[in-house]
């Protein structure tokens, strides 16, 4: 079974990329590759850099490809196998690849502008300050959904944290050997690669494992090995890891892009890369089946989550993802060398990521042969563990832990999961400090400052990580996610208007995906103030509840007024008006 899935997601990718996506680039966009990009014409060595198409891949892929294809597939299989694994597959089809390499079209034909500066001027200045305000508050739940995992459950495994420095480390010198020393890029990648990989299997030594274990105050209690609380649920272990995402993140966003998020962005999508062939090498070798994995559980999941909306929110990235579009405008847009760049890098990283989607699918389901041994691995309610196993389980059909030592596939799969996270909260912290500074910056000047703006992101941050339940705020980050992914649609589908072009291959997933979301945050809402809060014995449980209900109202409302200003901008701008302005 596991064999035809692949087989399947292959044909999909031959399908959707080399047939579809490939007319649509040729027939409606012709790129033109003698055309000068905002890369060439605003290079900075900040954010516009012409960069070689094959690093900048390896950059949208690992910029792009987070937590959301691994975590969302093995949470969605409390549907059952089969709704998760359509949505995977049709959802990028013919929504997913769509979104991102409009957005970088869209961003390249635009000069680099931001949604922004897009919005006013497509919809009206009101829609401007809207779509910040969502950003903002949308960004910083994948900051809390994302630091809860990586802080909280993974870098507090003392095998995993020496592994993740090491790999940034790599990344520095890669940076370094790229831009400053201008050596060849097959040299530079052998090396940092390399040295990420020898730094994963160092963090799995005895001695380097005891060293973070007495840093993290571990100790045996009645047969579980244990961190002393600090407060609330915080441990001590916990504590540190979240300390170290604020820093990984901190110089994320105010270093040049080129010294710290591109090269390790670079170095990670390598890690991943091979793990995912590794991962697929043993389903080759092993083969496993689904056994009595169910099909489909109901409409109604075992967690009380309706299939529509939920499911397509909870798989937040695979199918398609809104933060997608925001790497794609401002970042990958303003990195392009030639706009002929644009489908390979942006629909050939999204295919490749619903790809990894699979894998994470097939890491959930075949890796442990039944659906009682996924829910013994933690089921939906633990995806981080269940997938750093399910990997481990893949990787030992070739004996990896017999090769570098026992444990080393599961440690692997936990640095795999920490550089899927930690490479998009980055750049995440980044762009909300530019949203900040863009919408309140002129009113309060301080928030200019890259150090303020990245220190605000951050406090917010770290509230949500210690107070926010991971289920309920992956729920809503979802939900905030696809729904910047319908905002991005609504923006490129008047674009494209705008200049005279087809716009139906964006306009009805627009309409699908905005619908789908609208009413995924009322869900959210409702289920926040409804249920959980009057059931909610502990102050830090209520907040949370009140914060995550008032949140997904905001982002609603937000969602739903800019709907209702882009109808009237649509009402504004006259068939001749667009067809002058092609």
């Amino acid at each position: 079974m596991s064999l035809v899935m692949i087989l399947i997601a292959i044909v999909v990718v031959l399908l959707g990329y080399g047939w579809y996506a490939r007319t649509i680039d040729q027939k409606i966009i012709q790129p033109d590759p003698k055309k000068a990009t905002p890369a060439k014409m605003y290079m900075d060595g900040v954010d516009f850099i012409p960069a070689s198409r094959n690093v900048l891949f390896g950059y949208q892929f690992k910029s792009i490809a987070a937590l959301g294809p691994i975590l969302g597939p093995i949470i969605a299989l409390q549907w059952g196998w089969l709704p998760a694994i359509l949505w995977i597959l049709l959802g990028t089809t013919f929504i997913g690849w769509v979104q991102d390499y409009s957005s970088i079209i869209m961003g390249v034909r635009e000069e680099g502008q931001t949604f922004g500066a897009l919005s006013y001027r497509l919809i009206s200045p009101t829609a401007r300050v809207l779509l910040l305000i969502y950003i903002y508050f949308y960004l910083l739940m994948i900051m809390g959904a994302f630091g809860i995992q990586v802080g909280f459950v993974l870098l507090t495994n003392p095998a995993v944290p020496l592994g993740v420095i090491i790999v940034c480390l790599a990344g520095l010198l890669m940076g370094q050997m790229l831009y400053r020393w201008k050596q060849d890029i097959v040299l530079t990648t052998v090396v940092t690669v390399i040295i990420a990989f020898v730094g994963i299997w160092l963090g799995t030594l005895p001695a380097v494992k005891n060293f973070f274990s007495a840093l993290y105050g571990y100790k045996v209690v009645e047969g579980k090995t244990v961190s002393p609380t600090l407060f609330l649920q915080v441990t001590q272990a916990r504590f540190i890891g979240s300390l170290m995402v604020l820093i990984f993140c901190y110089l994320g966003s105010v270093l040049p892009i080129w010294r710290w998020a591109q090269p390790i962005n670079y170095v990670s999508f390598w890690v991943v890369f091979l793990g995912v062939l590794g991962g697929v090498i043993g389903l080759l070798i092993g083969h496993p089946g689904f056994g009595d994995f169910p099909a489909f559980t109901g409409f109604m999941s075992p967690t009380k989550l309706p299939l529509w909306p939920m499911l397509f929110v909870t798989i937040a990235c695979g199918a398609i993802s809104g933060w997608h579009s925001l790497v794609g405008s401002s970042g990958t847009a303003r990195q392009l060398e030639k706009e002929v760049d644009a489908l390979p890098v942006g629909g050939g990283a999204m295919f490749l990521e619903m790809f990894f989607a699979t894998i994470a699918f097939l890491a959930g389901t075949a890796a442990f042969g039944s659906f009682k041994g996924y829910q013994d691995a933690g089921g939906w309610g633990a995806p981080a563990a269940v997938f750093a196993k399910g990997l481990s389980n893949f990787l030992n059909y070739w004996k990896i832990d017999a090769l570098l030592g026992k444990g080393f596939g599961v440690a692997y799969g936990s640095v795999f999961l920490c550089l899927m996270a930690l490479t998009i909260m980055h750049l995440v912290v980044r762009f909300m400090r530019v949203a900040s500074a863009e919408l309140l910056g002129d009113r309060f000047p301080i928030l200019k400052n890259v150090h303020v703006g990245t220190i605000i992101a951050l406090l917010l941050t770290i509230f949500f990580i210690w107070f926010a339940p991971f289920i309920q705020i992956w729920g809503i980050f979802g939900g905030a996610n696809q729904l910047m992914a319908a905002l991005a649609l609504l923006l490129i589908t008047m674009w494209l208007r705008l200049k005279g072009k087809n716009y139906q291959w964006t306009f009805w997933p627009f309409v699908f995906m905005y619908v789908t979301t609208i009413a995924s945050l009322i869900y959210s809402a409702y289920r926040a103030f409804v249920i959980a809060l009057p059931t909610a014995k502990t102050w830090d449980a209520q907040v949370a509840q009140i914060t995550i209900g008032i949140c997904a109202v905001i982002l609603a409302v937000a969602g739903l007024y800019l709907g209702w200003e882009a109808l009237q901008a649509v009402r504004r701008v006259k068939p001749e008006v667009a067809k002058a302005s092609k």
